[in-house]
């Protein structure tokens, strides 16, 4: 178990960027949506003087993972519904497994909840070992892939941790961005557990805010009784529409693919320099640890925003999250780093 010792939670990739910067500091893998899904959304303008309805999304996601309608919810990205658990449960004793998005812990503590910390070690790879959680647990936030780290964490493993009398929340929000959506709990309906999707990352779509949750009816009716009316756009709606058809579903698989390779790229291009790598990256993002800690200013200066690590429960200054790019992006990136180091 960690201490609470204070870190800024609300610190995201998005406050390293600026003009002239190479972005390698924000999760989003494409600079804007496909052509075929901005035609989808320009199209939606023409409704917008109705309210919205997201009954088509839902039905849509529910289809897409083979899930009863119920069980779905569509939300305005995957981190309202961070604030809707936080505002819906009332749990005795709240676990963040870290190092993780801190949006989960932020929400939580700003409900007046209090929040206890299970850091896994790098020393480990960052592996999850359920007994590490404690028993008293009634609720319990993990993210697989998890950001920062990049660790997938084997479904049977994410299963140990659903016991009775506790709600296990999984967020999935870069699972997508995982060839063959490996060790996903979303198409499957278990009792307890709770899956966050987002469309914010394969899709180029941070500024729309579309996501949904998966889970039994009985949670997701708590969590439509405290979410604001309307808070799905109609945009957000057409755009989970479009991303939930086969054709959509194909792309991303390729999209994964690519990811995955370029990511294998970086790692290598990083060996050689001899930096570390830390735990077993899955997702389209690694972790580093850097000789000392102004490399990250140095970068800057040398043109490219990274993702400093120590906001992150259990990382410290040292340590820097790098997007995945084209091998083009890498390679002008190491050349970079090689000099800055």
């Amino acid at each position: 178990m960690a201490d609470t010792s204070d870190y800024d939670l609300h610190h995201h990739g998005d406050r390293e960027v600026g003009p002239g910067l190479v972005d390698l500091a924000v999760n989003v893998r494409l600079p804007r949506p496909p052509e075929w899904l901005r035609r989808e959304l320009v199209s939606a303008v023409d409704s917008l003087a109705a309210y919205p309805d997201p009954s088509a999304a839902q039905a849509a996601v529910a289809a897409r993972h083979g899930r009863p309608v119920d069980e779905v919810l569509v939300t305005a990205g995957a981190a309202e519904a961070f604030t809707l658990l936080a505002s819906a449960l009332k749990p005795r004793h709240a676990v963040v497994v870290h190092p993780q998005f801190t949006e989960p812990e932020a929400a939580l503590r700003a409900a007046g909840h209090d929040v206890s910390r299970v850091v896994l070690p790098s020393s480990d790879g960052f592996v999850l070992d359920p007994g590490l959680v404690p028993a008293s647990a009634d609720l319990v936030f993990v993210g697989n892939p998890t950001n920062p780290t990049s660790v997938l964490h084997p479904a049977h493993v994410l299963r140990a941790l659903a016991q009775p009398g506790r709600l296990l929340v999984v967020d999935e929000a870069f699972l997508d961005a995982i060839p063959g959506e490996a060790e996903s709990l979303a198409g499957s309906s278990l009792d307890g557990v709770v899956v966050l999707r987002s469309l914010t990352k394969t899709w180029g779509l941070a500024g729309l805010r579309a996501g949904y949750v998966l889970g039994p009816p009985q949670e997701l009716a708590r969590l439509r009784a405290v979410q604001p009316p309307w808070s799905v756009s109609t945009p957000a709606a057409v755009a989970t529409v479009a991303c939930c058809r086969p054709t959509a579903l194909e792309e991303a698989e390729k999209l994964a693919a690519t990811a995955e390779s370029d990511r294998d790229y970086l790692v290598s291009r990083l060996s050689g320099l001899g930096i570390p790598v830390l735990g077993d990256p899955q997702g389209p993002f690694v972790l580093i640890e850097a000789p000392d800690e102004g490399l990250r200013s140095r970068l800057r200066s040398a043109g490219y925003a990274v993702r400093r690590g120590d906001t992150f429960p259990g990382l410290g200054p040292r340590h820097l999250r790098l997007a995945v790019r084209s091998r083009e992006v890498t390679d002008g990136f190491v050349a970079a780093l090689a000099r800055s180091l």
